[in-house]
């Protein structure tokens, strides 16, 4: 059976199970997590200090699944990034897809009483992950600077058609407000830098040359001496080389 409709699991009422009990296995309702299907949580540039900050509030009280939350982070992030540049905004995404949605799923359609079987309302399997929101509770974050706030406007509206919530964007200069960013240290090589760091290891293969050159000088002498000296002659009656010196030239 395919994904079904966002509409189909926007509704916040029931209860939500967030909760996997690893040691009190009695109350481990469910077995195991789906896996979330959000990649990033923070984009952009995070080391720069932005003027102004655009949060994207619910206006209603639902429940997104991460799937939604990512098609709207990959909008929202592509549009930023073609028209302004990655390093002149940040995104961070404020909600977490706690909740753990669960479906006993049926066949539908014609002759489905013969192929379906069990409760239309039992517990049901994990299928997916969800987000629930209350209404001004805040979805999305962006920084960016005075001439592109207009611009992150536009991308925050896309929004609406990505989530089961209404929204509203409220524009304002507490950039403090948006929390922890990465500490990301981007390092940015000068070419001079590179250089340097090009010529050290040939300067280092330049000293490793000489310093064999040394070597294999001091090893002449010492092995002309051991060439120099004679072998003694073997003790024993037996031995036939008793009387010979071998000596290597």
């Amino acid at each position: 059976m395919g994904l079904r409709p966002g509409h189909c699991y926007k509704n916040a009422e029931k209860r939500p199970y967030t909760r996997l009990a690893v040691k009190v296995h009695r109350k481990n309702y469910i077995g195991a997590s789906p896996g979330l299907k959000t990649r990033q949580f923070n984009m952009g540039n995070s080391l720069k200090d932005f003027s102004h900050i655009l949060d994207l509030l619910a206006t209603d009280r639902a429940q997104i699944r991460d799937n939604a939350i990512e098609s709207m982070r990959i909008s929202i992030n592509r549009f930023l990034m073609k028209r302004i540049g990655k390093d002149f905004y940040f995104i961070k995404i404020r909600i977490y897809p706690h909740n753990i949605l669960r479906e006993n799923k049926q066949a539908q359609g014609a002759g489905a009483d013969r192929v379906s079987k069990g409760m239309s309302l039992s517990f049901g399997k994990p299928i997916g992950r969800a987000a629930r929101v209350r209404p001004g509770q805040k979805i999305m974050s962006v920084l960016v600077d005075k001439e592109n706030v207009e611009l992150a406007k536009t991308a925050l509206k896309r929004a609406l058609s990505r989530i089961p919530s209404g929204i509203s964007i409220v524009i304002h200069t507490d950039t403090k407000s948006i929390g922890t960013k990465p500490a990301k240290i981007k390092e940015e090589k000068t070419t001079a830098e590179k250089e340097t760091e090009q010529a050290a290891p040939a300067e280092g293969k330049e000293g490793e040359k000489k310093d064999t050159g040394k070597k294999d000088a001091e090893k002449k002498p010492a092995a002309e001496e051991k060439k120099g000296k004679a072998k003694p002659a073997a003790k024993g009656k037996n031995n036939p080389k008793k009387n010979h010196a071998t000596i290597k030239f």
